[in-house]
């Protein structure tokens, strides 16, 4: 079993997690305003990607640059990684390629602390890549406590790049948004991760 064969329900099964479904968990978080080169090319991109309607564009073009923008905005002090095998306990099923991970780490060598993943969803469905980015979360919040790395919170998100939903692992209960944030809103999403990134919310 991989991560990516993971559903919901067999990972709360499987982990005993609690599910908590609710409306505006990140609401209350504040945007941050892009860089106006980096909103003229995203809505380029957007335009693009939509126009390809392949998930590696949305991928490459859209989820690519919001991270990127991410990074800038912490002066490159933490770091992202796409397509990096990640696999923390294979008897378990914690194994795989995780399609994007933020570390709290400016190292781009290695992985030294995963704070947020982000799966990219399938055919467009946001809740079908929650069972994936559950199992990661999971795989995460191991891996940093083997790590001896104080990182209270695991955040995740499962994003088709035009749109965004989240979720927050905090010991065994699992916070799922209901709120969808479109791209046009990259300031709140951008605020939301932001926010994850410094265990704000």
């Amino acid at each position: 079993m991989a991560y990516s064969n993971f559903t919901l329900e067999a990972v709360r099964r499987e982990f005993q997690l609690e599910i908590v479904e609710s409306a505006g968990i990140f609401s209350q978080v504040s945007t941050i305003v892009p860089q106006d080169r980096f909103i003229a090319e995203l809505k380029e991109k957007v335009e693009l990607a939509i126009s390809s309607g392949t998930e590696k564009a949305r991928s490459e073009l859209i989820v690519t640059d919001v991270l990127f923008q991410l990074r800038e905005h912490f002066n490159r002090r933490i770091s992202f990684f796409s397509g990096i095998e990640f696999s923390v306990d294979a008897e378990q099923g914690l194994t795989g390629v995780c399609d994007f991970l933020v570390s709290l780490s400016p190292i781009l060598s290695f992985l030294e602390a995963p704070v947020i993943i982000l799966v990219e969803a399938k055919r467009e469905n946001l809740t079908t890549g929650f069972g994936q980015c559950a199992a990661e979360m999971i795989a995460a919040q191991r891996f940093n406590k083997e790590k001896g790395n104080d990182i209270p919170h695991i955040y995740g998100a499962t994003t088709s790049g035009t749109e965004w939903r989240f979720l927050k692992l905090e010991g065994v209960r699992l916070h799922i948004d209901r709120a969808v944030y479109p791209i046009a809103q990259c300031d709140k999403i951008l605020g939301i991760l932001s926010s994850m990134v410094e265990q704000k919310v």
